[in-house]
């Protein structure tokens, strides 16, 4: 797997700024072969935003320069903008890894910069983050293409969630009965206060924007998302046969159910562990023995499922484009329990690559919850606590509706 090298500090800058200014982007860095041979190779994070903004799918492309797609874009600066064009394709060679190249490309970046590439209206907008100072140009008394390109997106973003704060603060700064008493009750509540109907769907739940709901003090894990195994790279094929081979019988049940948390620092009490593969692009399950050996490693005795690393980053990039956290006070008044909502944490543009390394340092973990008694459908839940979401999420705010009781 490609791996970008880390942002210096001016490169950091650029990147806070724009997402501070909830710009959606994927970033490429040059090397010098890409630069001296024309060929960017086209990372996960790179190919999941692409999809997610519908300029191209290159899973469905096929080999060669015959079928290569070619996308209007523009190279911007803070003081011109160059129209030009980009070529997107899969080579015959190395397995057709997908590729992309921005003609005229050369003129504006040297071996090694890093530059951002931003989706608007079906073009590509290209500005270099190692060279341009993005926050003096869009603070320019000088109008300039930066400048037009970020109030554009900016605006688009900011008009949902003023409207979405709104909300919250007219309908739910008082307290307000919960519809069920459950754990999912807030949240259900929540939703429905909003208009919001109750579904399945795996797309952000109010114009875009995500809502999680939970109460202060609650020990619940931050649910991301949901997502099931890729089956045909699988070696088990279905929920049912890893509870049957690495489940449990509990009373009064005749087939094993498996409802336990995995994680990639060391095998839980079945032996299942989570591992990052880097080479294919996996994030796999498998299953290790439970003692470590004198390195202090698991050894590997069964593969069980397979989730493909662009799949993961797409669901996350779909869900999390932006989050509403929503932290509720709860209390209990006669039968029915009653929430009023404290804090609100907003997080934009989820760092791609960075859900990967959160997984192999075991802070992101997998949920299963597979064949239950209640007869209720597998799920596979990827979850991080709240103390590390600053790390996938480098940007946010955070807005007081009430203070705790």
């Amino acid at each position: 797997m490609i791996h970008m090298r880390e942002y210096n500090a001016f490169e950091t800058k650029n990147v806070k700024f724009l997402v501070n200014k909830q710009i959606e982007y994927a970033t490429i860095q040059i090397t010098q072969t890409g630069y001296n041979k024309g060929i960017l190779d086209t990372t996960v994070p790179v190919r999941a935003y692409f999809l997610e903004k519908g300029v191209h799918d290159f899973e469905k492309q096929p080999k060669g320069q015959d079928h290569k797609k070619m996308v209007n874009s523009y190279i911007l600066t803070d003081t011109e903008i160059k129209s030009t064009q980009s070529s997107l394709y899969r080579p015959e060679t190395k397995d057709g890894d997908p590729r992309m190249w921005v003609y005229k490309l050369k003129e504006y970046v040297n071996p090694d910069d890093i530059f951002a590439i931003i989706v608007y209206e079906g073009s590509l907008y290209v500005i270099n983050l190692t060279q341009i100072d993005i926050e003096k140009a869009y603070n320019s008394v000088l109008i300039n293409p930066i400048q037009d390109l970020i109030n554009s997106l900016h605006g688009i973003a900011t008009s949902v969630s003023e409207e979405l704060l709104g909300m919250i603060r007219d309908r739910m700064s008082d307290w307000l009965p919960s519809e069920v008493m459950a754990d999912t009750g807030i949240g259900r509540t929540v939703e429905s206060v909003l208009g919001i109907p109750m579904n399945d769907s795996k797309m952000a739940d109010y114009k875009g924007i995500e809502l999680k709901s939970k109460r202060i003090g609650s020990t619940t894990t931050g649910a991301l998302f949901t997502n099931t195994p890729d089956w045909a790279l699988s070696k088990c094929k279905s929920g049912r046969e890893i509870a049957d081979k690495y489940g449990y019988l509990r009373p009064g049940l005749e087939r094993n159910t498996l409802q336990v948390t995995v994680s990639a620092l060391k095998p839980n009490a079945q032996g299942l562990g989570l591992e990052v593969n880097w080479k294919d692009e996996w994030l796999e399950m498998n299953h290790f023995a439970l003692t470590a050996n004198e390195n202090g490693k698991y050894a590997k005795l069964n593969d069980v499922s397979v989730w493909t690393l662009l799949h993961l980053h797409e669901r996350l990039a779909e869900k999390h484009h932006e989050t509403f956290w929503i932290d509720v006070e709860s209390r209990i008044k006669g039968s029915v329990e009653e929430f009023r909502v404290t804090t609100i944490e907003h997080t934009k543009n989820p760092l791609l690559p960075q859900f990967d390394v959160l997984l192999e340092q075991g802070k992101i973990k997998l949920d299963l919850m597979l064949s239950r008694p209640s007869g209720r459908g597998d799920t596979y839940s990827f979850k991080m606590d709240k103390r590390w979401r600053p790390l996938l999420f480098p940007e946010s705010e955070t807005y007081i509706i009430n203070n705790v009781a």
